[in-house]
């Protein structure tokens, strides 16, 4: 196959030079010093291919220029195409950039139900059983004595609740801790508090509100094991929706249905009173508080 002298300078122009010209055309003793070295390597790859296929083309061209010797990609071609290695850090459970697990499944009440302080603490940190945990939103924990005498439930986290991470704090909180010394009772030693909704529910404008049914049913789980693990033989509840989600009553039932009767709930005694801070507002509602109290440690198990 001869090459014209327009082949050849479009060829020189691509820099691609023959890579073996026929015998008959130029014998071997006439070929100069450069070129003698590639006919040489390109011996044994040209003896499989038909002479009358085209120039083989050298491996610096890229792939797209027909060739009749097929090349290996090149390293950086090779990368991109091969698939990823795998490894830990890309493993099916994270699908983040950022390499964050997506959250599970939340707990089912029989998983609650087997949990310790400190995998209940978790659990309630990355809830998600109702629509609270939304928006940013942090729960408020429990505190207080986690061996107690008596348990003390309060109805939903408040905005001064979220801000001191304390359930029932504030103005409110330091009147409970006055009631609870009346009684030889602190948080400190044997009495442990708790909001029965975690997280604060806010209304439209920003502002606190009722929770709703399902909201209390999905963190009634969380208190009832709060209260097992403290082994309190006594729950106080503080307001009525703790008091009525406790015992199975609609929400919004008067409290005054509660007041005055000692309820059991799985196995504890349960006395309801008002929460501090409606004491606060209403004064003279406070003798009917002390007559709870009263009430409360008539039948907390401890002597006299």
């Amino acid at each position: 196959m001869s090459i014209s002298a327009r082949d050849n300078a479009f060829l020189q122009e691509m820099g691609i030079g023959p890579l073996w010209t026929l015998r008959d055309a130029m014998p071997d003793e006439a070929l100069p010093d450069e070129l003698a070295a590639p006919v040489q390597e390109a011996a044994p790859q040209a003896a499989s291919v038909p002479v009358a296929a085209p120039a083989a083309v050298p491996a610096a061209v890229p792939t797209a220029v027909p060739t009749a010797v097929a090349m290996p990609a090149p390293p950086a071609v090779a990368a991109r195409t091969a698939p990823p290695a795998a490894s830990p850090a890309s493993s099916p459970a994270t699908d983040s950039a950022w390499g964050e697990e997506p959250p599970g499944p939340p707990p089912t009440e029989e998983d609650i139900a087997a949990m310790d302080w400190a995998q209940l603490k978790n659990a309630i940190a990355n809830c998600t059983r109702c629509g609270l945990c939304k928006g940013g939103r942090k729960p408020v924990y429990g505190n207080g004595a986690q061996q107690a005498r008596w348990f003390v439930a309060a109805g939903a986290s408040t905005v001064s609740d979220e801000k001191e991470r304390q359930p029932v704090s504030g103005e409110p909180g330091k009147l409970l801790a006055n009631m609870l010394a009346a009684v030889e009772l602190s948080r400190d030693s044997n009495v442990y508090v708790t909001n029965l909704i975690k997280c604060r529910p806010t209304s439209a404008n920003g502002g606190d509100r009722a929770p709703s049914a399902e909201e209390a049913l999905a963190c009634r789980p969380y208190l009832d094991r709060e209260l097992a693990l403290s082994g309190a033989p006594l729950v106080l509840t503080l307001g009525q929706i703790a008091a009525n989600a406790l015992q199975g009553k609609p929400l919004q039932e008067s409290l005054a249905g509660s007041r005055g009767q000692v309820h059991e709930v799985g196995g504890v005694k349960l006395v309801a009173t008002l929460h501090p801070g409606e004491l606060l507002r209403r004064g003279a509602d406070k003798a009917l508080a002390w007559a709870d109290l009263c009430l409360a440690r008539a039948h907390d198990g401890r002597p006299g």
